[in-house]
């Protein structure tokens, strides 16, 4: 299959490679996982009050740990050579040139903020298995699986919640990305076998049963470069914030687009005269009913009923919200026709990235080959794929 990893790491070999590199016993060390996650549902209204439905999947990070008899910090990885030396009485500032060092340090910075001390310092050397730029969050793996291995190694015994809370504070304050909470969530929270519903506001959640049976998720990467999202994004979320100050105006005392109902917004609709802010609106409170439905069809075993609501998932990020593009739409609307396939969408920030689809697990190599000569044809160039299932939040490896 083509792949987006070109090779997978055995964990089991991180321990003696750990002793190999810096010496001491393997007994001294401990290894921790940090999971990729998909959102199975729910795009594009995180910021318009509504819900997100990710699931942890089993592609890992892994961060094997120990500490140190002195004050400074080590970081390897097993794929990027070169090492970054640090000491823990630093204060930890951004910097181009220290690379991924960049997303350790800050979640040292945000501890060190919140009164936690350090006796000492530490070693790490990390591997990930995560597709980097497959657009399933290999940062917040990094992060909150960092930030999960430093609380243990040095007792701190942080929650889940708050892992997650670090992760997203990083990037804020010390990486300069002002980036929302259900990637660290989901990677910080997830347990296999489920996925999450998650209000982004509030940070109330619940889970949801994921078993698929004989069905598996593949993640789909369009290998595009993505230059418009972010500008695209802005313009979004202000196209949104326009709708509902019309709303508002207009009598619907809602705070945000996702509180009403498919059945009010048809009531109160006719108040936006503007063709493109009625279709974004539009998207936001049908996508926010249709992550309530997903969670119903998976609690009822439902995985038909799922396919069809990914499909009309993607058309209304088509068509209403407009954030797809011509490789989105190749790879969603190739995959819907493919024999075994229930159901497929984009994922994530669109114009470009990855999409998603629920094939049989049988069916997986045929699908593959079928998408990946039809997105050829029409892009010009390959996607990556790969088949996934459920996986574990960050965790105690061995």
């Amino acid at each position: 299959m083509n792949s987006l990893t070109s090779t997978t790491y055995n964990p089991d070999d991180l321990i003696p490679a750990f002793v190999k590199l810096y010496g001491g016993s393997e007994d001294s060390v401990k290894i921790y996982s940090s999971p990729a996650r998909i959102n199975i549902i729910g795009e594009h209204i995180d910021y318009n009050g509504g819900k997100v439905f990710p699931a942890a999947i089993n592609k890992y990070l892994y961060v094997a740990i120990r500490k140190r008899q002195d004050t400074k910090v080590i970081y390897n990885d097993v794929r990027f050579p070169g090492t970054f030396e640090f000491d823990i009485n630093d204060n930890f500032v951004f910097d181009k040139k220290n690379d991924y060092a960049n997303y350790l340090n800050g979640i040292l910075s945000q501890l060190k903020a919140a009164g936690h001390k350090f006796d000492c310092g530490f070693e790490i050397l990390m591997v990930s298995n995560v597709p980097a730029g497959g657009g399933i969050s290999s940062s917040s793996a990094l992060e909150c699986g960092f930030a999960y291995a430093v609380s243990e190694t040095f007792g701190f015994n942080i929650d889940r919640v708050t892992i997650a809370k670090l992760g997203q504070m990083s990037e804020h304050n010390f990486m300069g990305v002002n980036c929302g909470i259900m990637d660290q969530f989901i990677i910080a929270t997830g347990k296999k076998n489920t996925a999450e519903m998650l209000d982004c506001a509030t940070l109330d959640y619940e889970y949801a049963p994921l078993e698929l049976g004989d069905y598996r998720f593949v993640v789909m990467n369009t290998n595009k470069v993505r230059r418009l999202a972010d500008s695209k994004y802005n313009e979004r979320r202000s196209q949104c914030e326009e709708a509902l100050k019309i709303l508002q105006d207009n009598g619907s005392s809602i705070k945000a687009l996702c509180e009403l109902t498919p059945a009010k917004w048809e009531e109160v609709k006719g108040a936006i005269k503007d063709e493109v802010l009625l279709k974004r609106a539009k998207h936001c409170v049908y996508e926010n009913q249709r992550v309530l439905d997903a969670v119903a069809a998976l609690k009822a075993g439902d995985l038909v009923k799922l396919g069809a609501l990914l499909n009309a998932s993607h058309k209304s990020l088509k068509e209403d919200y407009e954030v797809t593009g011509i490789e989105l739409d190749t790879l969603a609307e190739t995959s819907q026709k493919q024999d075994g396939c229930l159901g497929a969408r984009m994922t994530g920030a669109g114009f470009g990235g990855c999409a998603i689809a629920l094939v049989h697990k049988d069916k997986v190599d045929a699908f593959v080959e079928n998408v990946q000569k039809e997105y050829t044809k029409v892009v010009g160039y390959a996607a990556g794929f790969f088949a996934c299932e459920s996986g574990d939040g960050v965790a105690l490896y061995k």
